[in-house]
């Protein structure tokens, strides 16, 4: 089988041919059929996140070794199983569940496999979709997806349960209140799509970009501001009638968490995803006389991903401008991912 391989760091993805793996235990081999490229991955690529003055994470710290396969949304069919897993889920369309722990500790024990401290997540820490095909040590990470398009399913995987975890931590406020969404990416977009599916108020969008912030209004959304206007938090407070209760900082930079919690309402909530880096200088006082309540939120964990199937299913989302490009444009898509030439998303084809 074919993979597009990290091997060294900021230098192109190398094309490997490698055996198709022999099965072991309840592990299942599924055929990709897509494959999404994230900002995840461009980490993984580039070898470090920002920490802020002038700190960087080397992700040899996180224990993630090269070469790498990277691609952790998948989407494919189950086309064998090991000699423990059951015969009957081959022939099945799935998503796959990227982001495993070990299975043992406590935190997995509860559900939360996402935030377990030995993660063993798919296109992180073991090979990933940007292959021919991928191992999944059990069928019960294969998510059946019906008749779901598979280059939107492939995004339930990252950005779908991502935005989907995220939302839920807001709880039943936004049945009230608009979220406010800031970066109008394929994040922002899958944001918006599961706000309107599950019923909520609205969003509100916030992005540096114009053609991103046009395409939110016609998708859907409640307005769009420019983050980088010089009164942006002012249009933020105007457009939520006196301030935001409900923030999700999708870009995770100094200067968007600054302007949510700049344009918050007392007694917000801000959680932040994005994983652009830096570092943020805030008044301690500043949380508890507000107060606000500020979180973060990482990935999904197996339960949400099969619920947001679920309201896809029942409900539909709002398709995300997606485009489909083969295998081979791994390394080109990936850059323009870094350049930030892409409205919406691209899923790979092999």
């Amino acid at each position: 089988m074919r993979c597009y391989c990290v091997t060294k760091h900021n230098e192109p993805l190398v094309a490997v041919d490698t055996e198709t793996p022999t099965l072991e235990g309840t592990q299942v081999l599924v055929k990709v059929t897509r494959a999404g490229i994230c900002h995840t991955d461009l980490h993984l690529w580039e070898g470090s996140y920002n920490l802020g003055g002038g700190k960087r994470l080397d992700i040899s710290d996180r224990g993630i070794d090269l070469p790498l396969t990277l691609g952790h949304e998948i989407a494919g069919e189950v086309v064998a199983v090991g000699p423990d897993a059951g015969a009957s889920v081959v022939g099945t369309t799935c998503v796959v569940h990227p982001w495993l722990g070990c299975g043992e500790c406590d935190t997995c024990q509860r559900g939360q496999e996402n935030i377990c401290l030995k993660s063993a997540s798919i296109g992180v820490f073991r090979p990933g979709g940007y292959s021919e095909y991928v191992v999944v040590p059990d069928p019960k990470f294969c998510v059946d997806i019906g008749d779901i398009d598979p280059s939107q399913a492939a995004l339930l995987a990252c950005s779908g349960v991502t935005t989907y975890s995220a939302i839920r931590k807001f709880g039943e406020v936004l049945k009230d209140v608009p979220l406010v969404i800031i970066g109008a990416g394929g994040l922002g977009f899958m944001a918006l799509s599961i706000v309107q599916a599950m019923g909520f108020k609205g969003a509100i969008m916030v992005d540096l970009d114009q053609t991103k912030r046009d395409e939110a209004i016609r998708a859907g959304a409640l307005a769009a501001i420019d983050s980088g206007a010089d009164d942006a938090a002012e249009q933020i407070i105007a457009a939520t009638g006196g301030g935001a209760m409900a923030v999700l900082d999708l870009v995770g930079a100094e200067a968007t968490t600054s302007l949510a919690i700049a344009s918050v309402a007392r007694g917000a909530h801000i959680v932040i995803c994005g994983l652009y880096g830096g570092e943020l200088v805030v008044p301690l006082p500043y949380i508890p006389m507000r107060p606000l309540h500020i979180q973060g939120s990482w990935v999904g964990n197996l339960a949400e991903l099969r619920e947001l199937i679920g309201l896809v299913r029942d409900r539909g989302l709002r398709t995300v401008p997606v485009v489909e490009r083969p295998l081979e444009t791994a390394f080109d898509s990936l850059m323009d991912l870094k350049q930030g030439r892409l409205l919406g998303r691209v899923v790979l084809v092999p």
